[in-house]
């Protein structure tokens, strides 16, 4: 088995998928830039040049772009559970505010 095949299904159910997303990312950002590129100079070679730079850097771009993405989907949890746990303690002392 190849590689790739074992990293994409060998993979635990809760991995990171970060490198996947952005492989399948890499693969329809190239096809749709070289489709563009050649439909609009009607040239096989520079459709395939603009095809590999302008993606690749957005595909690296998107790498990061999506560990930062996870990262503040983590803090929103992490904020949204303090707030649960703190509504839990108010509950739990038997405080009630004075009407």
């Amino acid at each position: 088995m190849s590689a790739l095949k074992q990293f994409v299904h060998n993979r635990p159910k809760d991995a990171d998928d970060s490198l996947l997303k952005t492989v399948t990312f890499a693969v329809t950002h190239f096809t749709v830039a070289f489709t563009v590129a050649y439909l609009l100079t009607g040239d096989i070679l520079i459709g395939s040049l603009i095809a590999m730079v302008e993606p690749a850097i957005n595909t690296v771009a998107y790498f990061f772009h999506e560990k930062i993405w996870a990262r503040r989907q983590k803090r929103r949890q992490a904020a949204a559970d303090v707030m649960e746990r703190s509504s839990h303690i108010k509950n739990a002392s038997g405080f009630r505010p004075v009407s």
